[in-house]
């Protein structure tokens, strides 16, 4: 591949990330520009761009079903009945609806992906906000926070966790008694910071409870039937994979999403235009762009490149890599969507340990379905710790913080970048620290 097309995907990578930082340019635009330029410069055909979403089907399929799905029963006032019983709950208490959160999100993000928790849970936010008088925005970052933290958990908590175990073959079980402590304390950190990263609303107190008002639920039959639907999309979530005949997460919410269509429109609660209409198209764009700007630099040899430079400047020592590999990775995850930045790392870090002699060519098939070498496991637990919390760094770092920003913007108001830092930062350098202490000890000493 010619040098000018790897320096300008480059570029052009850069400068997507440097727009949407600055906010100049709205972050679908920034990407989908940057995605487009990238074709009409022919560092690739507009068949390979397509073909670059399509290896990431699974996640854009998974967002667009769940979507559908809790549109669907929007209609039912279902979301603010349920804000409205959190806040009686809590009775008032913002340090109480603070932990609540906490409390809610972390159990079913160990069995959930994190973005799908985002996706059902967010919608409570706006008017359990607006009920106890505060503003929404840093609810939905501490929803965005406890998700990708609790997304270590266990395997299929977080898409790039689990991206990274399968490329090594590490089993459910095996994760649960390696790493699942390491979830334990990320979430730990969070919660450690509530008093002082959420100051104000940890001190608010309303009242008057019997003021709050009392929204009823609308077509209850059809919730009825629709709470079918969400427990056989959940269940299938959590067995799906393992049954004789495998079926993916995406595939089961896409089918949730045509079954609560169907309902909706035969009980003519909605519409199928209005419901279509009305799904956070602006996230899909952005992450279809984000996986072709991450296609030109694989395709440009930059990725490959980067193995290179990790042998000379690594050689054999894991307890070094590790250490690098977290930090690294966890900057990179704070500039890019986790999810794209690991599906490029794990082919860079496998030619990384062939190169250097510590695993043997095999691992490098596509199908191997071996044993990696143990003392080069901790390298990889170290990405999947960086990968993972290192998106809790800005708004752009991982898939469930784009889609906090998609529902926050429905309700009219905008997720800053800017503001998002302000919680971000602090919480990834203490778990970052934290984690690399973790890998460390239980790994490497």
């Amino acid at each position: 591949m010619e040098n000018w097309q790897a320096l300008l995907s480059v570029i052009v990578f850069i400068s997507v990330i440097f727009l949407i930082m600055t906010e100049w340019v709205h972050l679908t635009i920034a990407a989908l520009l940057g995605a487009l330029l990238l074709v009409f410069t022919n560092v690739m055909t507009l068949q390979e761009a397509v073909a670059y979403i399509g290896n990431s089907h699974g996640t854009l399929g998974l967002f667009f079903g769940v979507m559908v799905l809790v549109r669907a029963f929007e209609p039912t006032k279902i979301f603010d009945y349920l804000a409205t019983q959190i806040v009686i709950l809590a009775k008032g208490d913002g340090k109480r609806l603070l932990l609540g959160i906490v409390g809610i999100v972390t159990p079913i993000c160990a069995v959930l992906p994190n973005a799908t928790t985002v996706m059902l849970l967010a919608p409570l936010i706006p008017p359990m906000a607006q009920e106890i008088g505060i503003n929404f925005v840093p609810l939905l970052i501490l929803m965005v926070l406890i998700a990708n933290s609790a997304g270590l958990l266990t395997l299929v908590g977080d898409p790039a966790t689990f991206i990274v175990g399968d490329a090594v073959n590490i089993s459910f079980v095996d994760y649960l008694w390696k790493l699942s402590l390491g979830g334990v304390i990320a979430v730990a950190m969070v919660t450690l910071t509530l008093p002082f990263l959420f100051r104000k609303i940890w001190h608010t107190k309303l009242e008057n409870l019997e003021e709050l008002p009392h929204p009823e639920i609308n077509h209850p039959r059809v919730l009825s039937l629709g709470a079918v639907i969400v427990a056989f999309v959940l269940l299938f979530f959590v067995i799906g994979e393992s049954l004789p005949i495998p079926i993916s997460p995406a595939a089961v919410a896409l089918l949730g999403a045509a079954l609560a269509l169907l309902l909706s429109h035969h009980s003519r609660i909605d519409t199928v235009n209005n419901i279509l209409r009305d799904v956070d198209w602006s996230t899909l764009i952005f992450f279809m762009s984000i996986f072709v700007l991450i296609g030109g630099l694989e395709k440009t040899g930059v990725i490959g490149g980067l193995s290179g430079i990790l042998a000379t400047i690594l050689g054999k020592n894991i307890i070094l890599g590790s250490l690098v590999l977290l930090f690294l990775v966890g900057i990179l995850s704070s500039l890019v969507p986790n999810i794209p930045l690991v599906v490029a790392m794990v082919p860079l870090l496998k030619q990384y340990i062939v190169t250097v002699g510590l695993a043997p060519a095999e691992v490098l098939a596509r199908d191997f379905q071996g044993q990696f070498p143990p003392e080069v496991l901790p390298l990889f637990y170290a990405m999947m710790f960086g990968a993972t919390l290192g998106g809790n760094g800005t708004l752009v770092g991982a898939s469930s913080n784009i889609v906090a920003a998609g529902i926050s913007e429905q309700h009219g108001r905008r997720i800053s970048f800017k503001t998002f830092l302000h919680y971000g930062i602090p919480v990834t350098i203490l778990q970052l620290i934290a984690s690399a202490l973790y890998v460390l000890i239980r790994f490497l000493i």
